[in-house]
């Protein structure tokens, strides 16, 4: 994809959500930033939409006026007992036609400071340690490898070792 346009990151809409839904599918079916091996419907994101809108959990897109939406992320609670409630987990996903322009660097800034402003700790992220792109996008933006889960994830009939990356707000 080329394009002179002026991409934007904004806070996400819930018409957003069909484009949000297509590029985390692409994801599904093509790699491993995420271990579903289903796609999701529409409806399901809409619900995930509406749970982090409840919640007050950010997430933003960035656009062009020409592509429309090219990559999401948003965030949520780490875990949900009490200990936890200081660290959230983190998700950012680019179109393939859109990736190595900048875009997740764009899109992790506005969730870090979301995170910051709502009193979290710790920004985690969950990647595949061989997604050099993931990791190396995460390393760029201040986060910090805390652990290495060996084998612990399976897709495309292989094991992956997973990354637990943090960032401390």
């Amino acid at each position: 994809m080329e394009t002179t346009e002026t991409i934007v990151v904004r806070a996400a809409r819930r018409d957003d959500m069909a484009s949000v839904v297509a590029i985390y599918n692409d994801a599904v079916a093509r790699t491993t930033a995420t271990f579903d091996y289903e796609p999701r419907s529409l409806a399901q994101q809409e619900g995930l939409f509406d749970e982090k809108q409840r919640d007050g959990y950010g997430f933003v897109v960035a656009e062009d006026a020409t592509h429309g939406v090219l990559g999401f992320a948003t965030y949520g609670l780490f875990r949900g007992r009490p200990g936890w409630r200081f660290a959230c987990e983190h998700s950012v996903y680019v179109g393939s036609a859109a990736r190595r322009r900048g875009l997740g660097r764009r899109l992790i800034a506005p969730l870090v400071e979301h995170a910051r402003e709502r009193g979290f700790h710790t920004m985690v992220g969950v990647v595949d340690a061989g997604n050099a792109a993931s990791m190396g996008l995460h390393h760029a933006c201040g986060f910090e490898t805390f652990g290495l889960l060996k084998e612990a994830g399976f897709k495309f009939d292989r094991w992956l070792d997973v990354a637990f990356v943090g960032l401390r707000l």
